[in-house]
């Protein structure tokens, strides 16, 4: 299974949720897309629900040979959470990534600048909050959001992607109230292989997303 792009997969993820809503199992619903690739799947759910749509900055730590290799993450709202098994398996300590963190937490506090542009985050109290990401690997970040949101009492989280790996949905099961992913392949690799289309989306790509959802 491979998407065309992160709006189809958007309307597919929608597909599924919009079947819970009219069960009435999403009531009051808040759509919370985690930038950057989360905002075009997350813009698709919020439409079909009639939901409103916001964003949740979250950043990943990486290690500092391999970038893209995950050892946590970081909140706008929060400290950072590493994954203490990789972080023993790569002979790396939290002292030791003292300078990522920093960084990621200043690319965090530009990102919620750019995003929210004077606007109020949006009050969760006792509503279900949709989080949406265009898919899953380690689901790191996820998590970080699933804990920064949890602080602000919703009344329901559930965490949504079009493509996960089993063991991130293992782990993420745990936390959120419920997952849901059309798709769990057992070999996963990267969120990219499973997207025809996996181009990076800009901060103007977000804000325009954010800007149609306000005006529908």
């Amino acid at each position: 299974m491979q998407f065309r792009d992160r709006t189809q997969a958007g309307r597919l993820l929608a597909e599924q949720l919009r079947s819970r809503q009219e069960k009435g199992a999403l009531p009051d619903p808040v759509v919370l897309a985690l930038p950057r690739g989360g905002v075009a799947v997350a813009q698709e759910v919020a439409r079909a629900l009639d939901a409103p749509l916001d964003v949740h900055v979250v950043r990943k730590i990486g290690a500092p040979f391999q970038p893209e290799l995950a050892v946590g993450a970081i909140a706008v709202d929060g400290e950072p959470m590493f994954d203490e098994y990789t972080l023993d398996r790569l002979g790396l300590s939290e002292a030791a990534l003292a300078g990522t963190v920093e960084r990621e937490r200043a690319e965090l506090r530009r990102r919620e600048q750019r995003y929210r542009q004077g606007r109020p985050a949006p009050d969760l109290r006792g509503r279900t909050v949709i989080i949406v990401d265009d898919g899953l690997a380690t689901g790191s970040t996820a998590l970080a959001a699933v804990h920064s949101v949890r602080r602000r009492e919703p009344g329901r989280i559930v965490l949504a992607v079009p493509v996960c790996s089993p063991e991130a949905a293992d782990l993420l099961s745990g936390e959120a109230d419920e997952v849901v992913c059309l798709y769990q392949p057992a070999a996963f690799m990267a969120v990219g292989l499973w997207y025809e289309d996996f181009d990076q989306l800009s901060d103007e790509d977000v804000l325009a997303a954010l800007h149609t959802a306000a005006e529908g």
